[in-house]
């Protein structure tokens, strides 16, 4: 295995859990954290705001290449902050469409790469991090969660009138998309350590990812204290 640093990469479907305990799990051993599929929706929003076809893969890659996206606390695409927009319906609904494309996965597993290398490691959330993008992390978590619990917890993250059964059935076309694609499909690495948070609290995925990370010698300090 190639020593890659201290990487976690947490994997799952929409609605696992990913992005929250990924940021939780990141603060507790003292490691940088990036959401991927952020990425993958700023994408998707940049060709929606160009009025562009989802289905398009050569505008797809167009956008992934001439967008200029940040991700961070905020997610901005040319300095715009779109971190709302991001998480919206639209958005939602296309960007498994979106992320299937070669050209776009190609040109943001670049980056995700290079991310890593300057940071020297970190907490990569995502549905290919474990299998494609670093297959020799240290530590691959794969998340999975009931569609039933994954459509609640997607009602819990929008203001106003919810949908549930719509959320569910996007749920569910969103996982045959993701786990079916030719490019890098969504499934757990062999070696990854799989967590069904259906019936656990985050605290307690938490708790078990950093024991893992802990395990491996893979928290870093931080101020001088190491954050476990």
């Amino acid at each position: 295995m190639t020593d890659i640093g201290a990487v976690i990469a947490i994997d799952g479907p929409a609605g696992s859990g990913k992005s929250t305990i990924s940021r939780m799990v990141a603060e507790r051993v003292g490691l940088p954290m990036l959401d991927t599929g952020a990425m993958y929706r700023a994408v998707t929003c940049a060709v929606l705001r160009s009025g562009g076809d989802v289905g398009d893969p050569d505008v797809a890659a167009a956008a992934a290449e001439g967008a200029v996206i940040v991700v961070d606390d905020v997610v901005t695409i040319d300095g715009a902050d779109v971190t709302t927009e991001i998480r919206g319906p639209e958005v939602s609904a296309n960007v498994s469409i979106v992320a299937a494309h070669p050209g776009v996965r190609t040109h943001l597993r670049a980056m995700q790469r290079e991310w890593m290398a300057r940071h020297g490691g970190g907490v990569l959330e995502g549905r290919d991090i474990g299998t494609v993008v670093l297959p020799d992390a240290p530590l691959k978590i794969y998340l999975t969660a009931s569609p039933e619990v994954r459509a609640k917890r997607r009602a819990g993250d929008v203001q106003g009138d919810f949908d549930l059964a719509a959320a569910a059935a996007n749920i569910a076309e969103r996982d045959r998309i993701d786990s079916t694609r030719e490019d890098s499909p969504l499934r757990p690495a062999d070696d990854a350590v799989i967590v069904d948070t259906s019936d656990l609290t985050i605290d307690e995925v938490v708790e078990r990812i950093v024991s893992e990370a802990r395990s491996r010698g893979l928290a870093r300090e931080a101020s001088g204290k190491e954050l476990l």
